[in-house]
C-alpha cells in the first residue's frame, strides 16, 4: 500500500478514483461547491485537494499548478493512491475565429509542445484523450446546453514566447511569429499548458484522462474574458457521474469498453 505522496500530501482513501484537475488552486472550490457535499483532504504548495460526491458518485478535485512539470507530478501521486480517471479542467486561449470567449473546448488529444512528456516517451508518442472521458463530457455539454468544441489542442511550456507572444524587451524568435499560424492550419483550436503531460502519462500508465477548458482569450482577436469556469467545471463533474454509470453497466454486462449498444 502506498504511504502518504509527497507533493499532493494524500494518502490512499483520500481521493476517489475519479479526479478532476483545474491548475488554478481556487479553482478546486468553484468546482467542489457544485457538488452534494465536501471535505478539504490536503492542501500543500500548488496542490488543493477537495474530495466529495457529485449526485451519489464519490469525487475529488486535485490541483496541479502552472504547467506540465507539476501536473505530471499529480498524475503520478494520484495513480499511485488509487485514482484511474482524471480530467483535466482549465482555462485557455482559443486560436480559431469561431471559438468565443466563455465557449468550452473538449479536447481529443494535444500537441506536445511541452518537455514533461518527453522525459517519459519519445516525441512521436501520441497524446491523446481516452475516447469514454471524451464522449461523457459531450454528453454533459449537451445536457447543460453549453456551446462547445471538441478538437486538438496544444500545450506548451510558456506562456509567453511558447504561446506566440512578444516576450520580456520585445524578445521573439522566428518562432513566435509562426507558431499559431502553423498551428491554425493544423487544425488545432486552443493553447493550454498542461493537458499533453496528462494525456500522455495517462496512456503510458493505463489510466483514463480527459480535458475541458474554457476559453478566456480569443488571440486572434486580441480579446480576454474570464469566463465560462463555471460551466466547465458543472460539465466535468456530470461526466464523471455519467462515467460512472457507464462504468457500472460495462462491469455487469462484463465489457471492458463502452459502446452505445450497452445502453
Amino acid at each position: 500500500m502506498e504511504r502518504r505522496q509527497y507533493h499532493i500530501g494524500c494518502r490512499p482513501g483520500d481521493v476517489a478514483r475519479y479526479v478532476l484537475l483545474p491548475g488554478d488552486p481556487a479553482r478546486v472550490s468553484i468546482i467542489s461547491k457544485l457538488w452534494d457535499g465536501f471535505q478539504e483532504v490536503a492542501s500543500h504548495r500548488e496542490y488543493c485537494t477537495h474530495t466529495g460526491v457529485y449526485k451519489g458518485v464519490s469525487i475529488s478535485a486535485v490541483s496541479t499548478g502552472i504547467g506540465s512539470p507539476s501536473a505530471g507530478i499529480a498524475v503520478e501521486e494520484l495513480a499511485r493512491i488509487g485514482a484511474d480517471t482524471m480530467i483535466r479542467v482549465g482555462s485557455c486561449g482559443a486560436i480559431q475565429p469561431d471559438i468565443k470567449c466563455g465557449d468550452i473546448v473538449i479536447s481529443t488529444g494535444a500537441v506536445r509542445l511541452e518537455g514533461t512528456s518527453k522525459q517519459y516517451i519519445c516525441a512521436e508518442y501520441p497524446a491523446v484523450a481516452n475516447y469514454e472521458v471524451v464522449l461523457a463530457l459531450i454528453e454533459a455539454a449537451e445536457l447543460f446546453g453549453h456551446r462547445y468544441h471538441v478538437g486538438i489542442t496544444a500545450s506548451t511550456d510558456s506562456f509567453y514566447c511558447g504561446q506566440g507572444r512578444t516576450g520580456f524587451r520585445g524578445y521573439k524568435s522566428s518562432m513566435t511569429d509562426t507558431l499559431v499560424p502553423d498551428l491554425q492550419k493544423a487544425r488545432v483550436l486552443n493553447l493550454e499548458m498542461e493537458m499533453a503531460a496528462i494525456f500522455t502519462l495517462a496512456n503510458l500508465f493505463g489510466l483514463r484522462a480527459g480535458a475541458i477548458c474554457a476559453v478566456f482569450a480569443e488571440r486572434m482577436g486580441g480579446v480576454f474574458d474570464a469566463k465560462g469556469e463555471k460551466d466547465a467545471a458543472q460539465v466535468a463533474s456530470e461526466a464523471v457521474k455519467i462515467l460512472s454509470e457507464w462504468d457500472v453497466r460495462k462491469e455487469r454486462q462484463g465489457r471492458k469498453y463502452w459502446h452505445p449498444s450497452l445502453r
